[in-house]
């Protein structure tokens, strides 16, 4: 794939995790037009590291493609700057078609991935179930590795697919999950099927303890709740065959302490939440992997991008800005991977 091909690829992404963080933002008062001048001046002094850094050769287009993936013994963790510089990630890039730039949604894809290799549920003998999959690139590449994949996202009834359909983040049959540069149309319809499902009531057809591994971006923090997005995760374990691996990534507020959104479209999960989850799954036998809450010393884990944060279709408003850390109101975020074994 070209370096268009993989610049649209990435815009796609962006696309996907803009709603929410919109709407969160949104809830703070208008800047005013000094704010919106120092917005624009932290995008463009952002640019500046990150393409000093693309220039230097450790990420960016001019990255070589790794071939071959590398093992890492990754755990739960928050995205960090030296992420996107290792060859883990290079090599799902590489393999899904995008670049490895300084962007979270880049690194949340590629961290399912290398969770999941590791794991070693990338063969054909696997049976997995996503969650809220949006138009992800996700279903596509598991077929392409020979894996069964059941695809959900909302009912286009519900209220709230309505807002995603309007931002093309919702799936509502299976020609919204096929990317061709990822996977023969043949190979896909015999391997990927999809169904309507709410992450916050999961049917009792689908907790039947029938698949290797579950999965969702970026998605349990849109269900309403702290409480809702963590009953969720629990919930999904039901879906697992014992050894089971669930994955998901998820937006998490740097601040360990002190307030959070804890309810409407988009809350901010918080170490303590994260520690809480940890000890109810391994009260009901299952293992959260160890989280490295380090937050990473790179220049651009200190960066915190700042409202617009993509236009329409997805473009950066200023190209190359950093986005592992993000003003959301009076927070930053950035996302956090969970990596639970289910009990066997």
């Amino acid at each position: 794939m070209d370096r268009h091909g993989m610049l649209r690829r990435v815009s796609a992404l962006i696309t996907r995790g803009r709603q929410g963080v919109a709407d969160l933002a949104s809830r703070a008062a208008g800047p005013s037009a000094e704010a919106r001048h120092a917005a624009w001046n932290t995008k463009v002094l952002g640019s500046a590291f990150a393409r000093q850094l693309y220039a230097s050769g450790i990420a960016g287009p001019g990255v070589p493609p790794q071939s071959f993936p590398v093992q890492v013994r990754l755990t739960s963790g928050l995205c960090r700057q030296a992420d996107i510089e290792q060859p883990w990630l290079h090599y799902w890039c590489a393999r899904l078609g995008m670049l490895p730039v300084y962007h979270r949604k880049v690194w949340e894809d590629c961290f399912v991935a290398q969770a999941l290799w590791e794991a070693g549920m990338l063969n054909g003998r696997r049976r997995a179930l996503g969650f809220a999959v949006g138009r992800e690139m996700l279903p596509a590449f598991f077929a392409a590795h020979g894996v069964e994949v059941l695809a959900t996202d909302l009912a286009q009834q519900e209220q709230a697919a309505r807002g995603w359909q309007a931002t093309g983040q919702h799936a509502s049959e299976l020609d919204d999950l096929f990317w061709p540069t990822l996977v023969e149309r043949e190979v896909f319809d015999q391997r990927v099927t999809f169904q309507p499902a709410d992450m916050r009531r999961i049917p009792d057809e689908l907790a039947d303890g029938g698949r290797d591994f579950v999965w969702s971006v970026c998605s349990l923090e849109h269900l309403g709740s702290i409480q809702a997005g963590l009953d969720f995760v629990v919930r999904a374990m039901d879906c697992l065959r014992p050894g089971g691996i669930a994955v998901h990534t998820t937006e998490f507020n740097m601040a360990a302490e002190g307030p959070t959104p804890e309810s409407g479209v988009t809350v901010l999960f918080q170490r303590r939440h994260i520690e809480a989850l940890g000890e109810r799954l391994a009260a009901a036998g299952h293992e959260l992997l160890p989280v490295d809450f380090d937050p990473g010393r790179g220049v651009l884990d200190q960066f915190v991008d700042l409202p617009p944060f993509a236009e329409e279709g997805g473009a950066l408003p200023v190209a190359d800005t950093p986005h592992l850390r993000l003003a959301m109101g009076e927070h930053v975020a950035t996302s956090i991977g969970l990596i639970i074994r289910k009990a066997r």
